[in-house]
Parts: C-alpha cells; structure tokens; sequence
C-alpha cells in the first residue's frame, strides 16, 4: 500500500531560484541553437528568428512556467505529473503561432519556423527538467509529491 509522506512545498523562494535558473539555462541554450543555426545558414533569418524575440520569449516561457509550476505544487495533489500534462498541452498549442507565420510573415519559411518550434521544444523542456523529478530539479524521493511503498 502506498501511503503520501508529509509533503514539504516548496517555497516561493526556491521557486524563484529555481525559476532564474530554469530562465538562465532556456535562454543560454536557445541563444546558442540560434547562433548555431544562423553561422551554418541552414536557415533564411527572418525578424522572429532574431535574439531579442528568441531571449525574451525563452525567459518569458520560463517564468510563466516558475509561476504555474508553484501554483500546482501549493494547490494540486501530484504537481509533477499535472505540470508535465499541462506543459504538454502548452508546447503543442504553442505551435500554433509559429505555424500561423508562414502565413502573415513574408520573410518566414517551413525551415525557419521548424527552428523556432524546436526551440519551443527546448524551453519546456528545460522547464520539466527543472521543476519535477523528471530531471535535475529536484532529488528523487525529496519532492513534495513522493510518496514511499
């Protein structure tokens, strides 16, 4: 029989530590998948595919997921497993834009827009890593949600 132990919610400090961090790490390694994908030319650069939308929207993402990720853990009984779902959620439904500016943006092309969802992929990922015992976040069996057999 499983039985919950005493959960120990994170603190709103540790969250925002947690959150720099996860911000930090997203925007280094979009910064240098763009820079990577600019030096080799694999794609035609356009106005989206440029470092003040990919910093600012990488760090955004981050934050935004600091924010939902510490709700859940105050409020939902397994935050990890409702975090990873809704960040699911959250990553395809983010495509959409990405797809929408080959249609409103001349400068766009299916490469392009490929890189900027791969970097979508990038920051979520970065995000459940950080946030749930998926990843580094957090050590196995110390998490709010563990529960012992």
């Amino acid at each position: 029989m499983a039985t919950v132990t005493p959960a120990a919610r994170p603190t709103w400090t540790d969250l925002t530590r947690r959150g720099l961090a996860t911000a930090a790490v997203a925007t280094v390694a979009n910064a240098l998948l763009l820079a990577l994908v600019l030096e080799t030319g694999l794609v035609e650069p356009f106005a989206p595919l440029s470092y003040p939308p990919v910093v600012l929207f990488s760090a955004v993402g981050a934050v935004a997921a600091t924010l939902v990720y510490g709700l859940f853990a105050a409020r939902v009984a397994d935050a990890d497993r409702t975090f990873v779902r809704v960040a699911a959620a959250v990553l395809v439904a983010s495509f959409i834009p990405d797809i929408g500016l080959l249609y409103v943006d001349p400068g766009a092309t299916v490469p392009g827009v490929v890189v900027l969802m791969v970097m979508h992929v990038v920051v979520a990922a970065v995000c459940v890593a950080s946030f749930t015992e998926l990843g580094w976040g957090v050590p196995k069996g110390t998490h709010p949600d563990a529960t012992e057999e």
